[in-house]
């Protein structure tokens, strides 16, 4: 993924592999190699024309006045997905912000 500038603002998203696209989806973004916490998480949604039989994109809006906003830094994406039973947390990649 590109740096991202900390005052731009635009969608962020990753593909899940099996997901149906009408999934709880949060993402949460923690310094590289930290786990996030109940409070790193955040709403995320479905491209709403994404679903395939392969799964879905989730996306949120980084940036000011979107989702989430991070100053200049390296961040670690996370993806977590409510399909009862399962709770999926998965680690989607780095963001570099500029």
């Amino acid at each position: 993924m590109e740096p991202i500038s900390s005052l731009s603002r635009e969608w962020i998203s990753y593909f899940i592999r099996g997901a149906s696209g009408t999934e709880t989806v949060e993402i949460a973004l923690t310094a590289p190699g930290v786990e996030p916490t109940e409070a790193d998480w955040n709403t995320a949604e479905w491209n709403p024309t994404s679903a395939t039989a392969h799964g879905a994109v989730a996306r949120f809006l980084f940036g000011p006045g979107g989702t989430v906003a991070r100053s200049e830094g390296t961040y670690q994406t996370w993806v977590r997905i409510a399909a009862p039973p399962q709770l999926p947390v998965l680690p989607a990649g780095l963001i570099d912000v500029i």
